[in-house]
């Protein structure tokens, strides 16, 4: 599917500065100026981080015919006489209006989606769960590790109509940022990999960290974890408010599958 400026402005709920581009189609969101496949419907996303200026980017992009930004409210400059032929999105938060493209566009699909967190295992988990399915499926999934605030977006944003399947991981290092994630890749189906020791400085206890990724989970018809973990399995029973189907799995306990040897 591709989006007009008309739909982007509707998205972020402001009004583009710049020269109208009546027949702009949008096809690829870009965040890293290396990644650029094809200038004229690419939306460049200008994020600035601990280490790049997205802003930086911006005049050599659009000297290779990039002419649709978002960038941050903060930038004060004069688009219209530095890049005469180019419209600027400026919002308060450009990676929440790259999560707000992404969720816009899962909406308009209804595939089933099976959404992986963890502390480890989740990429693996994914290309297991795609080596089982793709034969009787058309999946979309992540590429490589995309499971982060930035790359959970550019996952969800390669659905189309011809998929039948969706495998998305998920990752979070401390609180507020799996209620984003849920959003966008609004999973019915959950798998709950491990609980370990990775980004414990961005919790202040394991339950918390628990609480936080299984927020995946809310909309989720089935959630799918091990039962050997007693800490896990309590926060999910205890969490477990709308009585949605668990499936776990044991290799010390009766449950519904349970591994007699490895």
């Amino acid at each position: 599917m591709r989006y007009s400026l008309q739909q982007l402005a509707s998205i972020f709920n402001i009004e583009p500065k710049g020269t109208p581009l009546s027949a702009f189609e949008l096809e690829h969101l870009l965040t890293d100026s290396r990644s650029l496949v094809s200038s004229e419907r690419t939306v460049f996303f200008a994020i600035n981080g601990e280490r790049n200026n997205g802003n930086n980017y911006i005049p050599e992009l659009y000297k290779k015919g990039v002419r649709v930004f978002v960038v941050s409210d903060e930038l004060s400059i004069d688009f219209g006489l530095l890049f005469p032929k180019a419209v600027f999105f400026q919002v308060p938060n450009v990676i929440a209006a790259l999560q707000q493209v992404a969720k816009f566009h899962r909406s308009q699909f209804s595939l089933p989606i099976i959404g992986i967190t963890g502390s480890n295992g989740k990429t693996i988990v994914k290309e297991w769960l795609h080596q089982l399915l793709f034969i009787d499926f058309q999946i979309i999934r992540s590429p490589k590790s995309y499971n982060s605030k930035i790359g959970v977006p550019l996952s969800v944003w390669g659905i189309d109509k011809t998929h039948t399947l969706g495998i998305f991981e998920a990752g979070i290092s401390t609180t507020g940022e799996m209620d984003v994630l849920e959003d966008v890749i609004q999973p019915n189906i959950g798998i709950l990999t491990s609980i370990g020791t990775a980004h414990d400085d961005g919790f202040s206890s394991t339950k918390e960290k628990v609480d936080e990724k299984i927020k995946l989970f809310k909309k989720c018809e089935t959630v799918i974890y091990c039962k050997d973990d007693a800490f896990v399995d309590e926060i999910i029973y205890n969490n477990n408010n709308s009585k949605k189907t668990c499936f776990s799995w044991s290799k010390k306990q009766k449950t519904d599958l349970q591994i007699a040897d490895i």
